[in-house]
């Protein structure tokens, strides 16, 4: 397999962008070697610039539960691009998405539509605060919420491949409302509660997805509820990754547990730059132009991105099956590659919600961030660059969560754990 020219053009792309990329976790550091630039997607491939192939198991992190270049989808983007890029008004297609999501979130009543995740849960946050009147929030470790400044704390995903929980840059007056708690362990949420008295919201995501995929126990996330509801506190889901993803629900409606205010991403944008937060009307109604908790985005609302979300997402709930389908797929592919690790004497932990799957180089059950961060590294990075050469794209950092597509199929999965059985025979024999 030659990456000649994605060499190149990564060097070339270092002089002009720091690291050479536009997000971190894609410049291939925790797994060694060279990022490989993208030339096009179809279905479930990806084609870089040499001319390689991979199934894609990352699906743009995510958002494309239709596989690249879905029919649906690509003619909703191309007849709004005809129509105008961006108008800075409101249009019909913001009601109707607006008017999708709210009936398929028992929480969500009301609804704002902004630019990406990490936009969603900073204003979700300052709406939690604006509402309660109180400054401090509680995050769980190894949970990333985006990279605003007091939510950059002992982040998972990109930060902890880089080894930097926390980043340069960030006051210490701006985390110094931020109290820590350990993902799965309501004790330690108690401490938090015992140490303040202040505190606007819990932020967690109910199916973490940026330590590995790590779901909360439905015991914890019950016990979460009700400590909130005890101290006057709301309750943030952070399902930027999870939603539609896990439960075309909301991860509400697997875990018996409904929060506050829920944040969303990826999906609804159907691969366009999308995020979104809602809540019950009362909480929503605190925010700008009807409240004064301002918040406000030149592109919120683009009707380019709400075109394609509303495509993926009446997609979706017109064939409501498709994750029932996708999750035995998931399920397939981390079982087949578990019984070929162990063949091997390779300890690995794996587990899927919906159409989302992890797995852990691993001997113990991970249950939280120092969980996952007891896991093989060394490992995990001989298995992510034997796939490749193989022909299978897997996330390139072990705190990212893999995903699975309508175009990747049966027989597709049957395949990749024949080569996972490869791999892990040619690792064993090093």
């Amino acid at each position: 397999m030659s990456t000649e020219i994605s060499s190149k053009s990564f060097k070339q792309a270092q002089k002009l962008i720091p690291g050479g990329v536009n997000s971190p976790v894609r410049a291939f550091s925790s797994v060694g070697g060279t990022p490989l630039f993208i030339s096009e997607g179809n279905g479930a491939y990806l084609k870089d610039v040499d001319g390689n192939q991979y199934v894609d198991f990352v699906q743009s992190w995510g958002p494309l539960i239709f596989g690249h270049r879905d029919e649906d989808i690509e003619k909703a983007v191309i007849d709004a691009v005809k129509r105008g890029l961006s108008f800075g008004a409101p249009t019909q297609a913001e009601t109707d998405l607006a008017s999708l999501v709210v009936s398929m979130f028992d929480s969500i009543e009301k609804i704002r539509f902004v630019s990406s995740g990490t936009e969603a849960v900073m204003s979700a946050i300052r709406l939690a605060r604006g509402f309660t009147g109180r400054d401090d929030i509680v995050k769980f470790t190894g949970c990333y919420h985006g990279h605003s400044d007091s939510l950059l704390v002992e982040a998972g995903s990109g930060a902890v491949t880089f080894g930097n929980p926390s980043s340069p840059g960030v006051p210490e007056d701006f985390t110094k409302h931020t109290l820590l708690a350990t993902y799965n362990d309501i004790e330690s949420v108690k401490k938090c509660f015992a140490d303040s008295n202040d505190i606007a919201c819990v932020i967690i995501e109910p199916i973490a997805g940026n330590m590995g995929l790590v779901p909360a126990d439905k015991e914890f996330l019950a016990e979460l509820r009700k400590l909130c509801d005890d101290n006057g506190t709301l309750l943030i889901f952070d399902e930027v990754m999870s939603g539609f993803r896990a439960s075309i629900n909301g991860a509400e409606s697997i875990t018996g547990t409904t929060p506050d205010i829920v944040t969303l991403g990826k999906v609804i944008g159907g691969g366009m730059p999308v995020g979104a937060f809602g809540a019950r009307a009362e909480i929503m109604d605190k925010l700008s132009p009807d409240g004064p908790v301002y918040q406000a985005g030149t592109l919120s609302g683009n009707p380019v991105a709400m075109a394609a979300g509303l495509a993926a997402l009446s997609k979706l709930k017109k064939n409501t099956q498709v994750l029932n389908i996708l999750n035995k797929r998931a399920r397939r592919l981390v079982e087949g590659m578990q019984a070929e690790a162990d063949k091997c004497g390779i300890k690995m932990q794996v587990d899927t919600r919906g159409t989302m799957f992890g797995f852990f180089f691993n001997e113990n059950e991970v249950k939280n961030f120092a969980d996952a961060c007891s896991s093989d590294a060394k490992t995990f990075a001989s298995f992510h660059s034997g796939m490749l050469k193989e022909g299978f794209y897997f996330a390139c950092s072990l705190y990212e969560t893999g995903f699975i597509s309508t175009a990747i199929s049966d027989e597709m999965i049957e395949d990749t754990i024949k080569a996972s059985a490869r791999v892990f025979k040619g690792m064993k024999n090093v």
